[in-house]
């Protein structure tokens, strides 16, 4: 089966795998983000075997509910679910840490190819390439400090580079719960590999 928990917004749901990081969707009421959620398997499959893992998700079971809140509604999954606080083996948090470094990888591939102008949404809204790739970037030197990597902004062109390989290495570690960051690494992987994916399909997206 697939592992799913649903974050019941005011308006919107989030449906996102627990054990797949980064593989979550949003739409109005449950049944609809699931479906939703399903169908971006062949989309988030290249993502996965880019990390060398074979992506053949069975049927989607839900196993949790958590309250939302408006940022939901925004388009974030912003609650953490009590799965969350669950100890993470070594294989988990490794397998996690190649599909979000698959992701990276993805994103720089994609946002390279693009053009800096992209097709702009039904209200002519959407940031072009260049700042997608900026916001990207400052959201995650955000998310990493919610489990103790702190970087300044980034200067250099190793910048990036060194805070990502810092924060892989903090993520691919065993854990065991008191939780002593913001975020537990459960969560946080899945946090973080969402925001790159989503704006990898984004990006294809408007094109």
């Amino acid at each position: 089966m697939t592992r799913l928990y649903l974050e019941l917004g005011p308006k919107k749901v989030f449906a996102c795998s627990l054990d797949w990081p980064g593989w979550c969707r949003i739409a109005k009421g449950e049944e609809a983000a699931i479906e939703r959620l399903m169908e971006y398997v062949p989309r988030y499959r290249i993502i996965a075997e880019r990390a060398g893992l074979e992506f053949a998700p069975g049927e989607p079971v839900v196993v949790a509910r958590v309250p939302g809140t408006p940022v939901t509604d925004f388009g974030a999954p912003y609650q953490v679910p009590d799965l969350d606080q669950e100890p993470l083996p070594a294989e988990p948090a490794e397998r996690g840490v190649a599909l979000l470094r698959a992701a990276w990888d993805l994103f720089d591939e994609v946002a390279a190819a693009a053009p800096e102008e992209l097709r702009k949404g039904p209200r002519g809204g959407g940031r072009d390439r260049s700042k997608i790739v900026n916001h990207v970037e400052e959201a995650e030197r955000s998310y990493a400090r919610m489990v103790g990597v702190r970087h300044k902004p980034f200067k250099a062109p190793g910048d990036r580079g060194a805070m990502r390989a810092e924060l892989a290495e903090v993520l691919s570690r065993p854990w065991q719960p008191p939780q002593t960051t913001a975020w537990p690494p459960r969560y946080a992987l899945r946090r973080i590999a969402w925001h790159v994916i989503d704006h990898i399909w984004e990006i294809e997206d408007r094109v």
